[in-house]
């Protein structure tokens, strides 16, 4: 019994050891495993740090929300005598295309959207002279007085960034009855797009350009605005047609040039169908 019983423990010990080893191996298998998630799981997270950043920065270099998508080049843009802004490459003067417009007027920003892609294009490619014309339309409050610290600030802002400026302030239009396009947003809109001379905040803050506000409005009736969107084609009122159609801007456009349309081209990517003017 004595020497089977020492057989027996012999027998047992070898497959003890190797039960050990076996669980060992299975330990440093584990550990590894466990390793490698932690590298993964890291890596996911530096990535999405790393995503979160670029999201950020590219709404900072963006300047904030846009109107419309049109991506090409812009024509220059000069301010004129009476406090219009003239878009247009050097030497064209006509066909001339007048835009009066209320920043706080959605039907202005549903036209913008719509056609205001085409108009930089015709005018990138010296088809057109867009000469935009902001007053103020509104007559109530709140509506009244957002649209002169708006029509005020674009009078501030100077040429070489006003086109882009006339965008973000369609881009953050206030809903209605709401009170909106306070100062210090105004400031900050105009910093995004890279202008912080003091002068710009004192003229913005201190409503500097009201007396060309009220001379744009009342320069507004003389022509026979009554309401907005208006659009006027070397003088004369466009129709609903071209209101509504970036391709019937583009023939109208074309019409009054003396020549064809050009075939192709970049559309607007306005969505709204039809157009309607806002009232006093």
């Amino acid at each position: 019994m004595a020497i089977g019983g020492s057989m027996s423990e012999q027998g047992r010990e070898p497959s003890a050891r190797r039960r050990l080893a076996d669980e060992r191996v299975r330990a440093a298998a584990r550990g590894r495993r466990q390793r490698a998630l932690l590298v993964v799981l890291g890596a996911v997270a530096l990535a999405a740090v790393a995503v979160a950043a670029v999201v950020v920065l590219t709404s900072r270099d963006g300047g904030g929300p846009s109107i419309g998508d049109y991506k090409g080049a812009l024509a220059p843009a000069t301010r004129q005598q009476d406090g219009s802004v003239a878009m247009a490459k050097p030497g064209v003067n006509e066909p001339v295309l007048d835009v009066w417009e209320d920043f706080q007027c959605p039907a202005c920003k549903s036209m913008e959207e719509r056609l205001g892609g085409t108009m930089k294009q015709l005018a990138a490619e010296g088809r057109l002279k867009v000469v935009y014309r902001p007053f103020q339309l509104f007559q109530q409050e709140p509506l009244m007085s957002n649209s002169r610290r708006a029509a005020n600030a674009a009078a501030c802002m100077p040429a070489d960034h006003w086109v882009k400026y006339h965008d973000r302030l369609y881009a953050e239009q206030p809903e209605e009855g709401t009170k909106g396009f306070s100062a210090r947003d105004l400031v900050t809109w105009a910093a995004d797009l890279g202008v912080t001379d003091p002068s710009f905040t004192a003229c913005v803050d201190g409503e500097q350009k009201m007396k060309t506000v009220d001379q744009a409005s009342a320069q507004a009736g003389k022509a026979g605005v009554d309401a907005t969107p208006y659009l006027a084609l070397n003088g004369r009122k466009v129709g609903g047609d071209v209101l509504g159609s970036p391709d019937e801007l583009k023939k109208a456009v074309a019409k009054a040039a003396g020549s064809a349309p050009a075939p192709g081209g970049t559309r607007s990517s306005g969505t709204a169908a039809g157009a309607s003017g806002g009232t006093p």
